[in-house]
C-alpha cells in the first residue's frame, strides 16, 4: 500500500522499497543536496507520509510552493513515469489538512511572540549584540522578572532598558556594571529592528506551539505551513524565530521517551541559516535542544545544501539521511563531496562519492535507521512522488483556508494589555507631575519670598524717611529761637517809649476802624 507499509513509511525505492521506521524518525533527519536536485519533493513526501500515519507536522515554505499541499495534486509525465519506473500501486492524489501561518499576517495567521518568550540569548543574536551588550540585555530582563514587569513587545524593552540605565548607580552592587555605551548601543539595535519592521514580530497574542499539535476529523495530523517568502528576506530573523520555535516546543512538550511515532516532525529549510555567525554559545544550545528534543517526540529535519552546512556537533545527532546530487565545481565544493560521501555507510555496489555527482532530479542516496538504531548501507533510490499538488495554491484558496480555520478568531486580533511600558510610563508621568508640582511650589514661595522681601525693603524705606524727617525737625526746631528767649532778650522800654507807643497803636487802631468802615459804605463824615 502507498506509504504505509504496517508501522513504516515508505519514502522511496531503489531494488526494492526503502521504509522509514516511524520509531526512528525522533532520531531527526536531513534533507540535503543542490539547488533545483528534488529536496521540496523529499520534503513533501515525508511530510505527507508523517500525516498519514496521524503525525501533525511544521513546515517553512520559502518559496511558496507547499501551500499547493491543501489540494490534491494531478498527473504529469513526470509523476507518471516515476510512478511506472517505481511499480506503484493504489497511488491516489489527495489534498492535506493545512493551516497557514504568517510573521507579516498577509498569508496566513499571524505569529508572534513576546520579548520575555524569546529571551535575552536570542534576542541579542537578532540585535547582533557582542558580549558586553548582551551582559547589560541579560540585566535588564532579569531586573524586568524581578520587579514583575511584563515585556511583550518591543516598546515594553526600549522602556524597560532607558529605565535600567536611568537607574544603572542603583542596580550596579546587585546586578554589575551597566553602562551607558552598553544601553545607548542596545536602544540604536532596537530602533534598527523596528524600522526593519521587526515590531510585528512581538506581541500578544502569543503563538501557542500546543495549536500545532492537532489532527483533521479523518485522523490525520495537521500540518503547519509558515509562510516565509518575506521573512526569508531577513535571514537573521527567520534563523531566529524558527530557532524560537524549536526551544519553545523543547519547553512545552513533555517527557515521552521512546515511542512509535513522532508526535511531530518539524522541517526546518535553509537551515544553515541557524548556525551562520552564530555564537558558541548558541550553538551548543542548538546542538542542546536537538539531542533532547528527540525524548520529547519530536522529530527534527534540516533541508541544506551541504551537510557541511551543518555543525558536526548537531550532524552527528541525525539518524537519517537523504542525500540528493551535489556539485562540485571548486576545491572547497570536493571538499564538501567528500565529507558527504563518507558520512554514509559503504555500499560495495558503487562508489559513493561519484554517484553522488550522478544522481539525477529526484534521485537520492538514502541511509535510514532501522528498528534498532542501526544505519543502513546507503542506496541509491528514487524518492516517491507526492500526493497532493506540486504548485502553489491560488491566493483565494490560502484565504478560505485561513477564514475556515478554527485558529482565525484567537489569533485575528493583536491584544496590548498592561506590561511594562505602561507601568513606567505612568510612573514617568507621576514622577513628571510630582516635579512640576514641586516646581510650582518652589515658585511659589520663590515669588512669597520675593513680595516679603520687596515689602520689608519698602518698610526699611519708609522707616529711613521717617527717621529723615524727624531728623529734619529736630534739625529745623533747634534753628527757631524760642518765644521766651526772645521776650527776656527783648530790651526794656523806658516810660517815654511806652507813652509814644501806646499813642501809636490808638491812631493806628482808629485809622484803620474807619478805612474798614469806609470799604463797606458806612464811613461818615
Amino acid at each position: 500500500m502507498y506509504l504505509k507499509e504496517a508501522r513504516k513509511i515508505w519514502l522511496a525505492t531503489s531494488d526494492h522499497p526503502i521504509y522509514l521506521e516511524p520509531g526512528m524518525a525522533n532520531r531527526h533527519g536531513l534533507i540535503a543536496g543542490a539547488t533545483g536536485t528534488g529536496k521540496t519533493v523529499t520534503l513533501k513526501v515525508l511530510a505527507e507520509s508523517f500525516s498519514d500515519m496521524g503525525i501533525p507536522v511544521f513546515l517553512a515554505d520559502i518559496k511558496g510552493d507547499l501551500s499547493g499541499m491543501c489540494l490534491p495534486g494531478c498527473e504529469n509525465k513526470h509523476i507518471r513515469r516515476s510512478i511506472d519506473t517505481m511499480g506503484i500501486t493504489g497511488f491516489d492524489y489527495t489534498a492535506y489538512p493545512v493551516r497557514f501561518f504568517d510573521v507579516y499576517g498577509k498569508q496566513g495567521h499571524p505569529v508572534r511572540t513576546t520579548i520575555s518568550e524569546m529571551g535575552p540569548e536570542l534576542l541579542s543574536r537578532l540585535l547582533g549584540l557582542n558580549d558586553t551588550q548582551s551582559g547589560v540585555l541579560r540585566i535588564v530582563v532579569r531586573i524586568a522578572d524581578d520587579k514583575g514587569l511584563l515585556l511583550i513587545d518591543l516598546k515594553d524593552l526600549r522602556s524597560m532598558v532607558q529605565f535600567v540605565g536611568d537607574n544603572a548607580k542603583e542596580y550596579k552592587l546587585t546586578y554589575g556594571n551597566i553602562s551607558s555605551q552598553s544601553v545607548g548601543a542596545i536602544q540604536r539595535s532596537l530602533l534598527q529592528l523596528e524600522d526593519e519592521g521587526g515590531g510585528i514580530f512581538f506581541g500578544e497574542p502569543a503563538l501557542d506551539i500546543a495549536d500545532w499539535v492537532d489532527w483533521a476529523e479523518d485522523g490525520r495530523g495537521v500540518m503547519n505551513i509558515l509562510e516565509c517568502q518575506e521573512l526569508f528576506q531577513h535571514p537573521l530573523l527567520y534563523a531566529t524565530f524558527l530557532l524560537w520555535m524549536l526551544s519553545e516546543l523543547y519547553e512545552m512538550l513533555p517527557e515521552a521517551g521512546d515511542l512509535d511515532k513522532p508526535k511531530l516532525a518539524f522541517f526546518f529549510d535553509e537551515a544553515h541559516l541557524l548556525f551562520n555567525d552564530a555564537p558558541k554559545a548558541l550553538v551548543e544550545k542548538v546542538e542542546q535542544v536537538v539531542r533532547l528534543i528527540r525524548s520529547k517526540g519530536v522529530s527534527v529535519w534540516f533541508i541544506t545544501q551541504n551537510p557541511s552546512d551543518i555543525p558536526d556537533s548537531v550532524l552527528g545527532q541525525i539518524g537519517n539521511r537523504v542525500q540528493h546530487a551535489l556539485r562540485a565545481y571548486t576545491p572547497n565544493d570536493q571538499k564538501a563531496l567528500r565529507s558527504a560521501a563518507r558520512s554514509f555507510r559503504v555500499n560495495p555496489a558503487f562508489d559513493t562519492e561519484e554517484a553522488l555527482q550522478a544522481l539525477g532530479v529526484g534521485e537520492a542516496l538514502v541511509s535510514v535507521l532501522d528498528e534498532k538504531g542501526v544505519p543502513s548501507i546507503v542506496e541509491k533510490a528514487g524518492v516517491l512522488p507526492p500526493r497532493s499538488s506540486m504548485s502553489a495554491a491560488p491566493e483565494a484558496e490560502v484565504k478560505a483556508a485561513i477564514q475556515s480555520s478554527p485558529l482565525a478568531r484567537k489569533y485575528g486580533e493583536t491584544v496590548d494589555r498592561r506590561s511594562a511600558y505602561e507601568v513606567l510610563e505612568e510612573a514617568r508621568q507621576r514622577e513628571t507631575a510630582q516635579e512640576e508640582e514641586a516646581a510650582r511650589q518652589a515658585a511659589a514661595e520663590k515669588e512669597q519670598k520675593a513680595r516679603e522681601k520687596e515689602l520689608k525693603a519698602q518698610q526699611t524705606a519708609w522707616e529711613k524717611e521717617q527717621r529723615e524727617w524727624e531728623r529734619a525737625a529736630r534739625q529745623s526746631t533747634a534753628r527757631r529761637p524760642s518765644t521766651s528767649r526772645r521776650a527776656t532778650s527783648r530790651k526794656k522800654q523806658d516810660p517815654l517809649e511806652k507813652a509814644i507807643n501806646s499813642a501809636a497803636n490808638t491812631v493806628g487802631r482808629e485809622l484803620g476802624k474807619q478805612i474798614v468802615r469806609g470799604l463797606f459804605g458806612t464811613f461818615r463824615k
